[in-house]
């Protein structure tokens, strides 16, 4: 239970306390600052505390924004200030001062709440406003005030307001109009029996997986059935979001679920047709372990270059004022966003593709298409990063040190080498990953590509061997990530042996979940995982000379064996500590708001 301390005396037919009830707060009444000072003490330290006006009139949305958002730890609006136990000691040092400068006095209460907002943000606590638009939060100071606010708010349909804001600004065409429409009322049917984010989510998981079972079936009924299930578990995705953003049911836990289970649908769905295909005696884990790699990769490109840029100083360029210019001009911004082939029309082509077609055909188009919006999309960022002029800062070059995984082989080289090497970072990083790729393709599991994989190591080294704030340093990442997975894939299909690519596929989905699970602690201003973790499962240079070792030393039935034991070890050890921080009292409380493609 929360509490929210009313300032004043109450106003005679105001529906104030009544508001403040049902948003789970036990009100309690101030005439006086004192009083306020008193009741402040008697809160348990462990609770919400709202101060409010008595004479506030506004919308019940507009409260339920501005003092019951649990992303921060204080917020406020005209006449109503909120502060959660983090910096209740702020709030408690405001009251006291205006107590004691009162004296007590009745008169004190007068725009307490609007005061002691301003002392918040004089001992420099983040204070959060919310964005009201049309709904209405004010303090009239006579009837006639009071009552044209009362005509503003009966004018305003806070409830639509509510709906509409819970279906995000920024989507995707399919999303946007083939989903949202309906999916917000299906959210808000959640709210009003009590379901959470959290239970739609894991909902929407059960419903891919339940997708790739019966795309794994390999009859045209059950891709069919698939098809129709991978479009539901998308409407229960959305819907999770618009719940979240409708009821302000924000959690750590959510935060790590709705980060984590788009990538395991999808890829639990490209497994469910490789499988299927298999039935059929078609073999595509090649082409499904591919689709993976691919799209993981676009995710990396996306996450780097956004830290890179993330707080860089004069960060503006004549492509990024192109791009603004078409944004003005209404189907440019929807054909845009389109060709970048986002979740809901990636999704949606894979349903379609998946009812009508065949696994192999669904893989095909989807390669094609991750394919060409890569292409799209890194190619206006190099050219961003070309034209601006941006300085980054050391916040950016760590966040992009973290994104390249590097290993403890790395670390070594690095010390040895720091302050003697100049090279470009991104050349260094893309000559290593086309050396130890084309040595797996040309040689196999020879000890020439293990040789070559050693190379990789040293030309990994240098890429990082100096801070990442070059223009095009926001590469390195994503040259890592294609260098290892391209590996593992080459020398999973090279091996020849049935089992090898599944075995190959699961080690590549264990790393990216790591990969992941890093990209989502930096952007909650978490940090990267552990650095025992990073050196327990080898870092990406360590995988990737590993994975050449055990194919050069072993029998290609042995190899696929030691990849699934590989992938397994990291499965749990990526899993365990991620589960544990995630569901720890030090996670982020934020809300993931979809990723960018």
């Amino acid at each position: 239970m929360s509490t929210a301390i009313l300032t004043g005396q109450p106003v005679p037919g105001s529906s104030l306390e009544g508001d403040l009830r049902s948003l789970g707060f036990d009100v309690r009444l101030a005439a006086e600052a004192g009083d306020a000072e008193t009741l402040l003490a008697a809160v348990p330290a462990d609770q919400r505390v709202a101060v409010v006006d008595a004479r506030f009139v506004g919308h019940l949305h507009a409260l339920r924004l501005g003092l019951t958002d649990p992303r921060f730890a204080a917020s406020a609006l005209p006449g109503a200030v909120s502060v959660q136990p983090e910096v209740r000691r702020a709030l408690t040092r405001a009251v006291a001062r205006e107590s004691s400068a009162s004296g007590g006095l009745a008169l004190a209460t007068d725009n307490l709440a609007e005061r002691l907002t301003a002392a918040l943000d004089t001992d420099g606590v983040a204070v959060f406003r919310p964005e009201l638009g049309t709904l209405v939060a004010t303090v009239p100071t006579d009837p006639q005030e009071r009552n044209e606010a009362r005509q503003a708010v009966s004018a305003v349909d806070d409830e639509a307001v509510r709906l509409r804001s819970a279906v995000k600004a920024r989507d995707g065409f399919f999303t946007t109009y083939c989903i949202s429409p309906y999916s917000r009322y299906i959210a808000r049917w959640c709210a009003r029996r009590g379901l959470t984010p959290n239970q739609v989510t894991t909902a929407s998981l059960l419903t891919a997986l339940l997708a790739a079972g019966c795309a794994a079936t390999g009859t045209r009924a059950g891709f069919v059935a698939a098809g129709l299930l991978l479009l539901f578990s998308f409407v229960l995705d959305c819907t999770d979001g618009q719940l979240a953003r409708y009821s302000l049911q924000y959690s750590t836990l959510g935060a790590w679920l709705d980060a984590t289970f788009d990538r395991a649908k999808e890829y639990a769905y490209y497994a469910g047709l490789a499988l299927g295909a298999a039935r059929g005696g078609d073999d595509v884990w090649a082409l499904a372990l591919g689709a993976m790699i691919l799209q993981t990769c676009r995710h990396v490109v996306d996450f780097s270059f956004n830290e890179a840029n993330h707080d860089a100083t004069a960060n503006t360029s004549p492509t990024a004022a192109l791009s603004d210019k078409l944004d003005s001009v209404g189907w440019t911004v929807w054909v845009r966003r389109m060709i970048v082939l986002p979740i809901g029309e990636r999704w949606a082509m894979i349903a379609v593709l998946t009812a009508l077609t065949t696994p192999r055909i669904t893989f095909y188009a989807l390669l094609v298409g991750c394919a060409f919006a890569a292409t799209y999309t890194t190619a206006g960022r190099v050219l961003r990063s070309l034209t601006r002029k941006a300085r980054r800062t050391d916040r950016a070059a760590q966040a992009l040190a973290d994104l390249a995984d590097s290993g403890p082989l790395v670390e070594l080289l690095v010390r040895s080498a720091r302050g003697t090497v100049r090279i470009a970072a991104p050349l260094s990083a893309a000559v290593g990953g086309v050396l130890v790729v084309t040595s797996a393709l040309l040689w196999g599991a020879g000890w020439q590509t293990v040789l070559c994989a050693v190379g990789y190591v040293l030309l990994s080294a240098l890429a990082v061997v100096r801070p990442l704030k070059g223009a095009l340093d926001w590469l390195v990442p994503p040259f890592f990530r294609a260098a290892e997975y391209l590996t593992v894939l080459v020398l999973a299909a090279k091996a020849d042996v049935n089992g090898a690519l599944p075995a190959a596929f699961g080690l590549v989905a264990a790393v990216a979940y790591h990969h992941y699970d890093t990209v989502y602690r930096i952007r909650g201003n978490a940090g990267a995982p552990p650095h025992w973790l990073v050196r327990a499962i080898g870092g990406h240079e360590g995988r990737t000379l590993l994975v050449t070792v055990l194919a050069a030393l072993l029998t290609a039935a042995q190899f696929k064996v030691a990849l699934t034991a590989l992938a397994v070890a990291v499965a749990l050890l990526v899993l365990v500590e991620s589960i544990r921080f995630w569901v720890s009292s030090g996670a982020p409380a934020v809300h993931d708001e979809g990723e960018p493609a």
